[in-house]
């Protein structure tokens, strides 16, 4: 049996806002509600590793005192 693709960050992010919407209109039946809680806990878990990876591949290729190149973790000082 094939796997199930994984959606792109914007889709399970777009998705999970729905789900968060619809969640705040407090309308469901419970045995909804619980199954929209689940998938959104999976959507955020799927934002949450693509936001991992993304933040592995911004690490910063530069070149050393030999002029070779190497790469070194991308730092985000934030404001105060």
């Amino acid at each position: 049996m094939p796997r199930k693709k994984e959606p792109t960050f914007e889709e399970a992010l777009a998705r999970l806002n729905t789900i968060v919407e619809t969640m705040e209109q407090g309308d469901l039946p419970l045995k909804e509600l619980i199954a929209q809680y689940s998938e959104g806990m999976q959507l955020a878990a799927t934002c949450s590793q693509s936001l991992a990876r993304a933040e592995q591949a911004m690490d910063l290729l530069v070149e050393n005192q030999n002029g070779e190149a190497v790469t070194r973790p991308l730092t985000i000082e934030e404001g105060n």
